[in-house]
């Protein structure tokens, strides 16, 4: 497994981050994120908005990819804003993370550039969840 530092993480998802305007009811880009799996490897998504719907956070573009590669334990996630601010995943992210895999109850959050917490802070009265069964 690759060692990635959490300003590696940071840099990942600025790389992506870039909002524009894909139609006249959509965009995209404005948040972007990245995570590291504990087996080492990054996945990285951007924020869709449209008219028509909530959206579809960073977070969860992240997400996706890395569950195409079969993928579920979350080392590390982190988000940033179109400035390349750091931003803490909305609850509905927060437990997306949470359901994927028992094992992201203990994912390191990055909330700021000098703060990392666990899922399980951010998320005090939630609990993991089982893991599938066969």
């Amino acid at each position: 497994m690759q060692h990635l530092s959490p300003d590696d993480l940071i840099a990942a998802a600025r790389r992506v981050v870039g909002h524009f305007a894909c139609s006249q009811d959509a965009s995209a880009g404005g948040v972007a994120a990245a995570l590291v799996t504990r087996s080492g490897k990054i996945f990285t998504g951007i924020c869709i908005d449209t008219s028509c719907s909530p959206g579809h956070c960073a977070e969860s573009s992240a997400i996706s990819e890395m569950l195409k590669a079969r993928e579920t334990a979350i080392a590390s996630i982190v988000a940033v804003d179109e400035n390349g601010e750091i931003m803490p995943p909305c609850g509905r992210c927060r437990e997306l993370i949470r359901q994927v895999a028992p094992a992201n109850w203990q994912t390191q959050v990055i909330v700021a550039r000098d703060q990392i917490v666990p899922l399980s802070d951010l998320m005090p009265f939630g609990g993991p969840v089982e893991p599938a069964s066969a």
